[in-house]
Parts: C-alpha cells; sequence; structure tokens
C-alpha cells in the first residue's frame, strides 16, 4: 500500500471518529466494561444516555445538539474510570440481592425432600443410615446458608438506606452461594448413589435431580455475583 493510500485510510478512519456520535460513544465505552444483569445495565446506561442528551441541548440553547455540544456534556458527566466504579458497585449490589433470593429460596426447598426420604415409609424404604447423616449434614448447610442469604437482602434493602453496604458484601454473599451449590451438589450425588440402596429409588432420584437443577442455578448465580465484585476499571 502507497503512503498516500495510507494516509488516506488514516484520513478516513479520522474522519469516522470525528462522525462517531461522542454520546453514543461514551455509552458504549462504559457498556463494555460493566458486569451484571442485561436489564439493571441497560436501564443505567439509558438514563446515563438521556441525561447526557437534556446536558448536550442545554449546553446548544436554540440550536441542535451538534458534536461540539455532546462532548463538552461527556466531559461534565465524567470520563468512563470516573463512571464506572458507582455504576458497577450498583450492578453488583442488585446481582447480590439475586443470588441471596436464590439461595433463600432453593436451598431449603431440598430439606423436605430429605425428610420425606429419611422419616416416611417402612424401614425397607428408608435411605442407608449413612446417608441419611450426611444429607442432614448437608441440609443444615443449606439451611444456613439460606439464613445468611436472608441477612443479606435485609443489608441491602431498607435497611440500606440507612447504613453503607460493605464492599465485601457481594464477595460474601458469591462465596455462600457456592457453599450452597456444593452442598446441592453433594446431596444430588448422595441420593444418586443412596437410590440404588433403596427400594424407593424413584423418589430417591427425583430428590438427586431436583438438588442438581437447584445446585446449577445457584452456582451460576454466584459466579456472576463474583464476577460483579470485580473492579469494572483497573486501578
Amino acid at each position: 500500500m502507497s503512503a498516500e493510500g495510507s494516509s488516506g485510510g488514516a484520513g478516513a478512519a479520522g474522519a469516522g471518529a470525528d462522525a462517531a456520535d461522542p454520546i453514543e460513544a461514551h455509552v458504549a465505552e462504559l457498556a463494555a466494561v460493566l458486569h451484571g444483569a442485561e436489564r439493571e445495565k441497560a436501564r443505567m446506561l439509558s438514563e446515563l444516555r438521556e441525561g447526557l442528551l437534556d446536558a448536550a441541548a442545554e449546553l446548544a440553547p436554540g440550536c441542535q445538539p451538534d458534536h461540539e455540544a455532546a462532548r463538552e456534556a461527556v466531559r461534565q458527566f465524567g470520563g468512563v474510570a470516573e463512571l464506572a466504579p458507582g455504576f458497577q458497585r450498583e450492578l453488583t449490589i442488585v446481582q447480590a440481592r439475586h443470588t441471596s433470593r436464590r439461595i433463600l429460596l432453593l436451598a431449603p426447598l431440598l430439606l423436605p425432600c430429605w425428610y420425606l426420604l429419611a422419616a416416611a415409609g417402612p424401614t425397607a424404604h428408608r435411605l442407608p443410615y449413612a446417608a441419611q447423616v450426611l444429607l442432614a449434614h448437608l441440609g443444615g448447610t443449606a439451611a444456613a446458608t439460606a439464613l445468611a442469604a436472608a441477612a443479606f437482602l435485609a443489608a441491602t434493602g431498607r435497611l440500606a438506606r440507612r447504613l453503607s453496604t460493605p464492599d465485601r458484601l457481594p464477595v460474601m454473599v458469591a462465596w455462600t452461594g457456592t457453599t450452597a451449590a456444593v452442598a446441592l451438589a453433594l446431596s444430588a450425588f448422595t441420593l444418586t448413589i443412596a437410590s440404588l440402596l433403596t427400594s424407593s429409588w424413584p423418589l430417591c432420584a427425583l430428590a438427586g435431580a431436583v438438588a442438581i437443577v437447584f445446585h446449577a442455578k445457584i452456582a451460576a448465580s454466584a459466579r456472576a455475583c463474583r464476577q460483579c465484585a470485580r473492579p469494572a476499571v483497573a486501578a
């Protein structure tokens, strides 16, 4: 490629960059560094875009806002490095509450299944004693994570309006979710093995299948929570 051609290409690229809407470019750059629920992220970015458009309109009274007004609006609102931490913190709290709700709703649902298998029906239909003991401990762990999730929800709900949310709380929620997910995975494995040793294997296998589904849902939410807790922009 000739020097002239290269110069022409660079000029075209520069013209393209100049032609890009500064507000849309800024919103897109911010969207690229944020992690979290897509719906919540879209809502926050839409509010930012509307605020920038209003600011650009005020900077160009009586005229159609041009790129210069849009650039000034972006400058006044702050760069990505300035805005991203606040946006990411809000997204992280939303994901932490979502994860907490999932733990609170799903983790305790295994307890009724375990109780039916352990205590109901003739002795021949019950689970082996070792499986009962292990499931009792796993059920206790799941119940403890559900209680912790309830506390997290309270700490990030109305109470958060009076008290600041600890920075490490989302990470704690993520690890609580991981603990619940591991307990459910081990429960599913135990129930699957135990189904080979009891005559009530259909109910046992069904409980194991339910446990593995709950494990997948909580584990996915815990991973998303851990990802949100990472800084959006490296210091």
